[in-house]
């Protein structure tokens, strides 16, 4: 079918509280199977393109290979740009064919992420697709610290730039690789409760998932950025089909051996976010 904006997949699941997979790709191998897991599953999925699958694989190629595993897909997918940090990112990722743009002015004063969101959300509007913003810095395990969303400003934040879903930091963290941590429900309900946008969580991997469940069915998070946990699967697989035979040499035949166990890790992931 053909590929579909945030909007179209992030307003049904605030109505029908659920959420959807925001996943991040590095290569053809994981993208392919999330679009298979998402079939398997029955759900939409979102793919992502963030700065280290940019690093590595041009957008207009991502675009080109996103726009394929979509349109032969069964079920709805979004082709996402993640972590976008200047408005050229955002405009390459529209003449690539994305169908979501998402800004990420976090670390900038709040006027200017504001101003600047606004003016990324305006040109995704117009070309008929989608635009998320983040507000309240989610920092990196082992690495930057977040910044707490302040309920006030997130009101603020999505009432002036018009975004169609908005990230927030309440407690996440990206790179985690446990599930120790937790996000806070306290804040979650304060910015709910003087917004009406669906609210995204960026690192994903480190919630717990039996929060990342009651989240989604009880609250307006409506996507769940997963990326580490997913990462992980694929190499535990690619180590796995690697030592079975060191005497291999074609990539193809190994990697193809790595998609069975990550559709299961990402059908598992997926399972967490649907409808009671």
């Amino acid at each position: 079918m053909p590929l579909v904006t945030l909007k179209d997949v992030l307003q049904p699941a605030l109505k029908g509280k659920y959420a959807v997979g925001g996943l991040v790709t590095l290569g053809w191998e994981d993208m392919r199977a999330y679009v298979t897991a998402a079939e398997a599953e029955n759900c939409p999925v979102i793919l992502q393109a963030g700065p280290g699958c940019r690093a590595h694989t041009p957008l207009p190629v991502l675009g080109k290979m996103f726009r394929h595993l979509g349109e032969n897909a069964s079920v709805p997918v979004v082709a996402h740009l993640d972590h976008g940090y200047t408005f050229e990112d955002c405009q390459e990722a529209l003449d690539s064919g994305f169908t979501s743009l998402m800004f990420d002015g976090s670390r900038k004063p709040l006027n200017e992420n504001i101003d600047e969101t606004a003016r990324i959300a305006e040109m995704a509007h117009k070309a008929g697709i989608s635009c998320e913003g983040e507000i309240g810095f989610v920092g990196y395990d082992a690495g930057e610290a977040s910044k707490g969303t302040d309920p006030e400003e997130a009101a603020k934040f999505a009432r002036e730039t018009g975004v169609d879903a908005m990230a927030i930091s309440v407690g996440n963290v990206h790179l985690q690789q446990d599930k120790e941590g937790g996000l806070d429900e306290a804040r979650i309900a304060a910015i709910e409760a003087i917004t009406d946008v669906p609210l995204v969580i960026h690192g994903g991997s480190g919630v717990p998932v039996e929060q990342r469940t009651k989240l989604a069915r009880n609250t307006s998070i409506c996507k769940y950025n997963i990326g580490t946990e997913l990462r992980m699967a694929f190499g535990a697989a690619l180590r796995s089909a690697i030592d079975a035979d060191p005497t291999r040499f074609d990539r193809a035949a190994i990697l193809k051996e790595t998609e069975p166990p990550l559709v299961d890790a990402t059908r598992h992931v997926l399972r967490a976010f649907k409808p009671a």
